[in-house]
């Protein structure tokens, strides 16, 4: 207060010789001001507001541990706490003003969740949202009857806790700025395996196949204008990425899985053997990508062909980039698995097509399945080629002339005939 009364009587003063006079009076009723502010608020530092008790509460003793068969989400109990963390932050202070301090709280504690063991833990709700697990320190314990004591607790307290049979997180200094500075109320979601099946599978499929950076096992983002960016490969709060997510809870559930095989898509266009060009596909032209680029084989992005719409929509996602496929096989070796390249075809025949039906007298269907490609006209139709010459040559000309020979991997892309295919043109 007295900075700006001060400054208003100097500047006052001062005008009376002159502009020059005004601005100096101002300074200089401005300078004096601050120091008697600074004396009257206590050496110049404002104290923000500050927790009155840095307890953590306690749960209630006696309360029943939950018991979880498939999958449920479940509230967790507090069952070790250590005293919140307070953390002072200093601000401003700069040419003899006012510095301020405020505080931030940091929370040590475990909370029990259900009877162990548990295959796996997964997604985490805090105050009812989720809460996104990166850049956080949590341990989550799955209740087996030989687990050792969390490192924290054991730092903590001379004879510590292994809370063996019971499934637990422990959250190390998470931070409580987010909550209202109050330890948030937290739900998980639990899966236990309750039948055989779990344990008799040996190989699975992985999906969805068509997806551009869906494989991707590093973050990537697009751009969506100035400043703003959406994530491509990461919508769960379980792991860096979605692939990282599924991979983590195909092992936990399926422990004696040996081989996965992974799904990558083209699109076909007609449903005649002699006319159907088999090509990889984009979701969109122009998309701006950060943490990987969109090339398959000597394909980008500008130059491949867009999936048909549906109300504005891609009808499909877009073929996975290769390199996201090389680190894709890579990663399933990294858990002890042994990968299995899946080729898929989707037909990318929109509605509103004028492809003769090889199967009647119309237009082909709207996105057929890939099963029904066929010589033209099919088996049984009037004319068909079947069994003749004819069908021989659509169906070469369908399968075209590559051989395995003619491909090559390394440095993360796809080799044709001895040509690096991708990195060309961004």
């Amino acid at each position: 207060m007295a900075t700006l009364v001060l400054g208003t009587a100097g500047a006052a003063a001062g005008s009376l010789f002159g502009p020059l006079g005004a601005v100096v009076g101002r300074a200089v009723g401005g300078l004096a001001g601050s120091v008697i502010d600074g004396a009257l608020l206590g050496g110049g530092r404002r104290d923000g507001p500050r927790l009155a008790s840095l307890e953590v509460q306690t749960a209630d003793e006696g309360r029943p541990i939950a018991r979880v068969y498939g999958r449920a989400r479940i509230t967790g109990t507090l069952i070790w706490a250590t005293r919140l963390e307070e953390e002072a932050v200093e601000e401003g202070g700069g040419k003899g003003g006012a510095t301020s301090r405020s505080f931030r709280y940091y929370a040590n504690f475990a909370v029990g969740i259900c009877e162990g063991p548990v295959e796996r833990i997964g997604r985490v709700w805090a105050d009812g949202k989720p809460l996104d697990l990166a850049g956080l320190t949590v341990r989550l314990h799955k209740g087996g009857a030989n687990e050792d004591p969390d490192p924290l607790i054991a730092a903590r307290q001379q004879t510590a806790p292994a809370y063996r049979g019971l499934a637990y997180a422990v959250f190390e200094r998470l931070p409580l700025d987010p909550f209202g500075n109050h330890v948030p109320q937290l739900a998980f979601e639990v899966i236990r395996v309750v039948d055989r099946l779990e344990g008799m599978v040996r190989a699975v499929t992985m999906i969805p196949g068509s997806t551009e950076f869906g494989y991707a096992t590093d973050l990537v983002t697009r751009s969506e204008g100035i400043g703003v960016t959406a994530s491509e490969n990461r919508h769960v709060g379980t792991a860096e990425t979605d692939f990282e997510a599924s991979l983590d809870e195909l092992c936990e559930l399926c422990p004696n899985l040996e081989r996965v095989s992974l799904v990558v898509a083209w699109f076909g266009e007609d449903l005649r053997a002699g006319h159907c060009t088999i090509r990889p596909k984009v979701e969109a032209w122009g998309r701006e990508t950060q943490g990987a680029t969109w090339f398959v084989g000597d394909l980008v992005r500008d130059h491949a062909e867009r999936t048909s719409r549906i109300d504005g929509r891609p009808a499909y996602g877009g073929t996975p980039a290769d390199e996201t496929v090389v680190a894709a096989i890579r990663a399933i070796r990294a858990r002890g698995l042994k990968p299995v390249f899946y080729p898929f075809v989707l037909m990318d025949v929109p509605a509103g097509n004028e492809l003769p039906d090889p199967y009647g007298d119309g237009v082909q269907p709207a996105y057929p399945w890939r099963g029904r490609i066929t010589l033209d006209p099919a088996p049984g139709r009037p004319g068909s080629p079947d069994a003749t010459a004819a069908a021989a040559g659509q169906i070469a000309a369908f399968v075209g002339t590559a051989a395995p020979g003619d491909f090559s991997a390394g440095g993360g892309w796809v080799s044709y005939h001895g040509r690096p295919s991708g990195r060309s043109g961004g």
